[in-house]
């Protein structure tokens, strides 16, 4: 049976040493800085484009400035939880939330209060990602609210805020009519069990 040669075997040069990857250079402090102004100026942008008279402009800075995660949109965002478009609001809702400043917390509490479902399940979602017990007492309120979407969202949220108050109501959640909020209030009791001490 014949051979094959070192190519077969995957050893195109054995003596060879292994091929080390190419670090990156470590940016310099000129280069951490432009990119600090280029962050600064499209976040600026994106402020001004939630005045915009185009709602896919608005929509569009609502949803990029929760990536962004700068406090300097937390004031601007509330101002767009009022916006006449329901999308504009509640991706500002979300937003809010990932920027992660208690600064959001009342004026998402105050939205839990809407007609429109969107800015319920919006207004939740930022309140789990805020972690503040202060949305616990509202957010058990919701478990009963007539949409399953925002009983879903209210359910995670819960578990999120890691506050024990809430099992009764989670636990109650478990006779849900929908499997989602079902499994949504199962995973929330996981949760709270995981977090204690």
């Amino acid at each position: 049976m014949a051979y094959g040669g070192p190519e077969e075997h995957g050893m195109e040069n054995p003596g060879a040493p292994a091929v080390v990857p190419l670090q990156e250079e470590p940016p310099t402090p000129e280069e951490l800085a432009a990119r600090e102004e280029n962050r600064r100026l499209r976040v600026q942008e994106y402020i001004r484009l939630l005045k915009s008279e185009y709602l896919h402009f608005r929509w569009h800075a609502a949803e990029a400035l929760g990536e962004e995660e700068d406090p300097a949109a937390i004031g601007p965002l509330i101002e767009a939880l009022r916006d006449p478009y329901v999308d504009v609001a509640w991706l500002a809702a979300k937003s809010l939330g990932m920027i992660g400043d208690l600064r959001a917390v009342e004026p998402l509490l105050a939205l839990l209060a809407s007609n429109e479902k969107w800015l319920r399940t919006g207004a939740a979602w930022g309140l789990g990602k805020l972690r503040d017990k202060r949305a616990v007492d509202s957010l058990i309120l919701l478990l009963s609210d007539p949409k399953h979407g925002v009983r879903k969202t209210a359910a995670w949220a819960l578990g999120e805020c890691g506050d024990d108050r809430a099992i009764p109501a989670l636990t109650g959640a478990l006779k849900d009519p929908d499997a989602g909020v079902r499994a949504a209030a199962q995973e929330a009791l996981d949760t709270l069990a995981k977090t204690k001490p």
